[in-house]
């Protein structure tokens, strides 16, 4: 997997927090958990033991898919790109064509996601159907039941 990860600074440095976190904070009090486990005798029947060394082995998972993550972000200077059409770091308004509900995206790198508020992965198929779009388009996306019609009404962008 060597494809670039947009992002904006803000989702950078929050996954950058993140792996900080979890390697110099949680790693060595599971490490630690290890240790104490360890120190109790008998591997083979040590159930604090092998709990202890499962969480290890997922926090070492979760840390290197950060580290991979943050090792193909770009960060995104959003001075250069179009303000008239959907593209990454702009707020989209919507209306669906099928329900006729108005709704808003705001289209994100990685780990800024977060569907309860709109913000959604630049990368996921509906953020792929509305990019390069413009005021008055429409978009059609597909999904697992069919395709679904966008008429974009508005593009904002974050001052």
């Amino acid at each position: 997997m060597s494809d670039i990860i947009p992002m904006t600074r803000v989702g950078y440095d929050k996954l950058r927090a993140e792996l900080d976190d979890l390697e110099n904070v949680k790693m060595p009090e599971v490490s630690q958990r290890v240790a104490d486990a360890r120190a109790e005798g008998d591997l083979k029947e040590n159930a604090e033991y092998h709990g202890a060394r499962e969480s290890q082995g997922m926090l070492q998972a979760k840390i290197n898919y950060l580290k991979d993550k943050l090792s193909r972000a770009e960060i995104v200077d959003m001075s250069k790109l179009p303000k008239d059409e959907v593209v990454f770091g702009c707020t989209v308004t919507v209306k669906d064509l099928d329900f006729g509900d108005t709704e808003q995206f705001t289209l994100v790198g990685a780990g800024e996601e977060d569907f309860d508020e709109g913000k959604i992965n630049v990368t996921s198929p509906l953020a792929q159907g509305l990019i390069g779009k413009k005021v008055g388009d429409t978009a059609e996306v597909e999904v697992p039941a069919g395709v679904n019609k966008f008429k974009i009404l508005e593009i904002a962008f974050e001052e």
